[in-house]
């Protein structure tokens, strides 16, 4: 993930696994997502799960909870 949005044969290899699974009927979730560029990437391509630092260091689960309740999350991902 980290050099999707500069490095073209890591662009290539994100869409193929992305197009593997979306031909498979697979939910794709890309991981490591932390920058805007990469998340504008993934959505290009149709893989609109991801998880990273983008949307949120670690947290505890009641941190967790509050940050689901706080609507953040779609803040992020509506942007």
């Amino acid at each position: 993930m980290r050099d999707i949005a500069t490095d073209a044969d890591d662009a290539t290899i994100v869409s193929a696994v992305i197009g593997m699974g979306r031909n498979l009927n697979q939910r794709v979730i890309a991981e490591g997502v932390e920058t805007r560029e990469q998340l504008a990437f993934l959505r290009t391509r149709q893989c609109h799960e991801g998880q990273g630092f983008l949307f949120s260091h670690p947290l505890s689960a009641e941190d967790f909870a509050g940050f689901l309740a706080g609507g953040d999350v779609a803040a992020m991902c509506a942007s």
